[in-house]
């Protein structure tokens, strides 16, 4: 019982009590305040400056930003109200003013080619492209420090997550779908920077040279084997078309000897110094019995 208690008091003694909590409040908002007051005091003491210095202060106070181009204010350290200025003229304080100007244009990242194991253990070289703007130029300004490099290391950190978790045939055959998927992972993480990616493409998947030798030699022995089976299939076809001829043939002796004829004229038109033609017994026994015929 008695370590209890003193546990109980130990966390009773650690925690703030009611009269600390609102004096530390009290002590914030005072803070507040007097930066409030000092912020007045230095932004009238710098109207002053302008008006003091006239007209030669208004090619210091009014900025010009293009169409293309925002301009985030800064005023004594905080955000200015009202968010980026522009495009055309706006106006700012010597001394206690800075801005900074924010490209609204479209930029291509070019990543240069990674060296990526695939899911099925595969080395590859991949490099891609990436199309991306400032959506937000307070965003991009306020929350990270260089928007347009955190987006460029995370596109090629993004680039190699996602064909490492690939097998090489997927690589090579959907690199669209691989691109959407990229562009989307990396639209979601930059939102919170003002970046938006608008478009990724998959330029080159480079393969070792060993591996494309197997491959080229894999594809080469698929060809021919394919060859070799249409080959035979038109054997097979062939011999068909053949037989159903000799049986036609076969039926009429005539259109045996009319085939020949086709033969002797097919060969002809070769211009052969020689020319073997078969004649058939048949014939020399139609000239036999003729002669048997006329001299008994």
């Amino acid at each position: 019982m008695i370590n209890g208690n003193a546990t109980v008091l130990q966390k009773h003694q650690q925690r703030p009590s009611y009269a600390t909590t609102v004096s530390m409040y009290s002590n914030a908002e005072q803070v507040v305040e007097e930066s409030k007051t000092c912020g007045k005091i230095l932004t009238g003491l710098s109207w002053v400056l302008v008006v003091l210095t006239m007209p030669f202060s208004l090619f210091i106070c009014f900025k010009v930003v293009q169409e293309y181009e925002r301009a985030v204010i800064f005023r004594l350290g905080r955000l200015l109200s009202g968010g980026a200025k522009g495009p055309g003229i706006f106006f700012i304080l010597p001394c206690i003013d800075a801005y900074a100007r924010v490209d609204l244009r479209t930029r291509t990242y070019d990543i240069p080619p990674q060296e990526v194991l695939t899911k099925d253990s595969v080395t590859v070289s991949v490099d891609a492209v990436v199309y991306y703007r400032v959506s937000n130029a307070t965003v991009s300004i306020a929350n990270v420090e260089n928007a347009h490099h955190s987006t460029r290391l995370l596109a090629q950190t993004t680039l190699r997550n996602i064909m490492g978790q690939r097998p090489l045939h997927e690589i090579l055959s959907e690199r669209e779908s691989i691109s959407q998927h990229m562009k989307a992972l990396l639209d979601e993480a930059t939102d919170s920077w003002g970046i938006n990616v608008e478009r990724v493409e998959i330029k080159d998947v480079r393969l070792p040279v060993q591996l494309q030798r197997a491959m080229a030699a894999e594809a080469e022995a698929s060809r021919e084997a394919r060859a070799k089976v249409i080959a035979a299939e038109g054997e097979q076809k062939a011999s068909r078309a053949l037989r159903e001829a000799s049986e036609i043939i076969g039926d009429s002796p005539a259109a045996l000897q009319l085939r020949y004829l086709q033969t002797l004229n097919t060969i002809s038109s070769e211009k052969n110094s020689t020319i073997v033609f078969p004649l058939p017994i048949d014939i020399l026994s139609y000239f036999i019995k003729g002669k048997e015929l006329n001299f008994p």
